[in-house]
Protein backbone atom coordinates (compact mmCIF):
# COMPACT_ATOMS: atom_id res chain seq x y z
CA UNK A 1 0.00 0.00 0.00
CA UNK A 2 2.85 2.34 1.27
CA UNK A 3 3.69 1.76 -2.56
CA UNK A 4 0.95 2.96 -4.13
CA UNK A 5 1.26 5.71 -2.08
CA UNK A 6 4.89 7.28 -3.14
CA UNK A 7 3.71 6.39 -7.12
CA UNK A 8 1.03 8.65 -6.67
CA UNK A 9 2.67 11.59 -5.44
CA UNK A 10 3.96 14.33 -8.11
CA UNK A 11 7.63 14.99 -8.44
CA UNK A 12 8.33 18.83 -7.87
CA UNK A 13 11.45 18.90 -10.38
CA UNK A 14 12.59 22.16 -11.51
CA UNK A 15 14.88 21.89 -14.50
CA UNK A 16 17.71 24.11 -13.69
CA UNK A 17 20.56 25.56 -16.34
CA UNK A 18 23.48 23.73 -16.49
CA UNK A 19 25.86 27.05 -15.61
CA UNK A 20 23.12 27.94 -13.22
CA UNK A 21 24.72 24.52 -11.26
CA UNK A 22 28.23 24.95 -11.86
CA UNK A 23 27.93 29.01 -10.51
CA UNK A 24 30.20 29.32 -7.75
CA UNK A 25 27.71 30.20 -5.02
CA UNK A 26 28.93 30.94 -1.51
CA UNK A 27 26.37 29.98 1.28
CA UNK A 28 23.82 26.82 2.02
CA UNK A 29 22.61 26.63 -1.50
CA UNK A 30 22.93 23.54 -3.90
CA UNK A 31 25.61 24.92 -5.75
CA UNK A 32 27.80 25.02 -3.16
CA UNK A 33 26.47 21.66 -2.26
CA UNK A 34 27.60 20.41 -5.58
CA UNK A 35 31.60 22.35 -5.76
CA UNK A 36 31.79 21.00 -2.22
CA UNK A 37 31.13 17.10 -3.28
CA UNK A 38 33.36 18.20 -6.24
CA UNK A 39 35.99 19.21 -4.40
CA UNK A 40 35.85 15.91 -1.80
CA UNK A 41 36.03 13.86 -4.44
CA UNK A 42 39.58 15.71 -5.80
CA UNK A 43 40.65 15.30 -2.31
CA UNK A 44 39.90 12.01 -1.84
CA UNK A 45 41.25 10.85 -5.37
CA UNK A 46 44.76 12.62 -4.80
CA UNK A 47 45.00 11.54 -1.34
CA UNK A 48 44.46 7.61 -2.85
CA UNK A 49 46.93 8.50 -5.77
CA UNK A 50 49.28 9.49 -3.05
CA UNK A 51 48.86 6.45 -0.96
CA UNK A 52 49.33 4.36 -3.68
CA UNK A 53 52.11 5.99 -4.80
CA UNK A 54 54.06 5.83 -1.45
CA UNK A 55 52.75 1.96 -1.45
CA UNK A 56 54.40 1.18 -5.18
CA UNK A 57 57.58 2.69 -4.40
CA UNK A 58 58.02 1.18 -0.77
CA UNK A 59 57.51 -1.81 -1.71
CA UNK A 60 60.13 -1.54 -5.22
CA UNK A 61 62.93 -0.33 -2.40
CA UNK A 62 65.67 -2.60 -1.85
CA UNK A 63 65.89 -3.79 1.32
CA UNK A 64 68.71 -2.86 3.63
Amino acid sequence: MSIKAETCQQNNVEEVDSGELNAWRRGFTPQAEIWNGRLAMLGLSVSLGILFVIRVSASSAPAA
